[in-house]
């Protein structure tokens, strides 16, 4: 199947991201938000995003006006009705997910393939709200999207060969790397790292070592590009509770629990970057 308009619902962080390789990859792009102030906002920081590639030299004006023209916003989920491929890019809320994708099995033409960009949600039972579950997959992409080569292709047990291998091919036709998993909890990436996360957390609880040394030691020691408490402020330690909430929720094994001190820091509002403080301080 040829996928050529492609629906985003959420044109947030990772939204927007999504939005902005597919369509920078030739793709007709629609995306959803709330209402059209949101809607404009967004259209405003994608605009900006592009210029500053432009200004950097990593991108021409001409292929940035180009990329732009091929970009558009609604706040009607209804206006996707014309869409080969949607991803969902919402706030991981499970029954908000399920709700949405019934909705767009009834909007969207009957060969549209309904995907979703979550990261602990389970996608089978959004694909279980539908009257398409062949036709429904998880297309989980990482932060920045613009720069993270990686997207994994989630199949459920009711995804079929022809779906999973045509959004395969759009993960190559956005200039991603596809890597083929079950619709298991976390999936691959998040399976491995967050009792990884976890574990540097109670090993700084238990005064084994400082976050710098930790962050150092993992760097220089494993090759690893930034340290866990470094990782975890990107992250956000708020999305870091979250999902090892989830994983726990699902698989009972004592190496998901969350520790006490990343409870409590999220309690305090200190969840990173984001917020200005996290495991290090970013205010200047």
């Amino acid at each position: 199947m040829a996928i050529t308009n492609v629906g985003v619902i959420g044109c947030g962080l990772m939204g927007s991201g999504i939005v902005q390789v597919a369509a920078q990859a030739g793709f007709q792009v629609l995306f959803v938000e709330a209402n059209d102030e949101l809607v404009r906002r967004a259209l405003a920081r994608l605009g900006e995003t592009l210029e500053g590639l432009v200004v950097k030299g990593r991108l021409d004006a001409k292929t940035k006006d180009a990329t732009l023209a091929r970009i558009a916003g609604t706040p009607h989920l209804e206006d996707l009705k014309s869409s080969d491929l949607v991803v969902e890019a919402m706030t991981e809320n499970q029954a908000l997910k399920n709700e949405t994708f019934a909705k767009l099995d009834k909007i969207c033409p009957p060969h549209a393939i309904l995907a979703s960009n979550t990261s602990s949600c389970n996608v089978t039972a959004m694909a279980a709200a539908t009257g398409r579950p062949a036709q429904v997959l998880g297309l989980h992409f990482f932060n920045p999207v613009p720069l993270m080569k990686l997207v994994e292709v989630v199949r459920t047990i009711l995804s079929g060969d022809d779906t999973v291998q045509a959004a395969t091919e759009w993960v190559r036709a956005v200039g991603k790397t596809p890597v083929q998993t079950k619709d298991a909890t976390a999936f691959i990436v998040n399976r491995l790292l967050v009792p990884y996360l976890l574990d540097a957390i109670r090993v700084y609880e238990g005064g084994l070592a400082s976050l710098e040394d930790i962050d150092a030691a993992m760097k220089l020691g494993c090759g690893y590009p930034m340290g866990p408490f470094t990782l975890l402020d990107l992250v956000g330690l708020d999305t870091a509770l979250y999902v090892a909430e989830v994983m726990f929720e699902e698989f009972r094994e004592p190496r998901y629990a969350p520790p006490p001190l990343l409870k409590r820091m999220v309690m305090a509002g200190q969840l990173g970057r984001k917020t200005g403080r996290g495991f290090y301080s970013y205010r200047h």
